[in-house]
């Protein structure tokens, strides 16, 4: 029986080359691509995939958020992150949204197809270098790595600021997450509040560095 993959990533030549190399194997197959959060956590729900390979800096939702949503309610589908990002913050906290696996975009294919036959066997899958950030971030320092935008910050309330961090209007963020606008302005006064930042433009600059979103089109 072939392992289902859901490839989730907002560049489209990167999915098509990559949904190229995996269908190579003859126990892989490629169900559905998602450009964007939103759309994957749609598609992973619709078609239970057995592994989702996710990108973090994607719009509309980024890949924590959206392998969050993905494994909730106790979710059997694996979720390996495939990032640019090697900082620990984002490797941590995929691992704490529940991703058996994190590789960089530079890996080989090679060490893909060794990732998602790990998360299958019920295996983690972490390269040497990104085990050492892991431990460094758990064992040794554990107190700073809790001081992020994942801690301050409600799921939520995350998911307002990186729509607001994409330019979305007000009415735009209640469409997509099907609150009220009231809702919206609430949570936008409670981010700000939390995180002491006042004005949209900073509050941008800190989404982008916190890596909610990347801005790229």
């Amino acid at each position: 029986m072939s392992i289902k993959i859901l490839l989730a990533d907002d560049h489209r030549i990167f999915r098509e080359s990559l949904s190229s190399l995996l269908d190579q194997q003859t126990d892989i197959e490629i169900i559905a691509q998602a450009n964007n959060g939103q759309t994957a956590v749609e598609l992973a729900k619709e078609l239970l995939p057995d592994v989702v390979i996710m990108d973090i800096g994607m719009p509309d939702l980024n890949g924590i958020e959206a392998t969050r949503q993905i494994l909730s309610k106790g979710s059997q589908i694996k979720v390996i992150a495939l990032s640019m990002y090697s900082d620990r913050k984002f490797v941590a906290e995929m691992l704490k949204a529940g991703a058996r696996g994190y590789l960089l975009k530079d890996s080989a294919a090679e060490e893909l197809i060794q990732a998602i036959r790990t998360v299958i066997g019920e295996g983690i899958y972490l390269p040497p270098s990104l085990t050492d950030l892991v431990i460094e971030n758990y064992v040794r320092n554990p107190t700073k790595a809790d001081k992020s935008v994942f801690s301050a910050l409600t799921p939520r309330e995350r998911e307002v600021l990186q729509l607001m961090a994409e330019g979305k209007s007000t009415k735009q963020i209640g469409g997509n997450l099907h609150i009220s606008i009231k809702t919206v302005e609430t949570h936008r006064l409670n981010i700000m509040e939390k995180l002491d930042i006042h004005s949209v433009a900073e509050l941008t600059k800190y989404a982008v560095r916190e890596g909610l979103t990347s801005l790229e089109k």
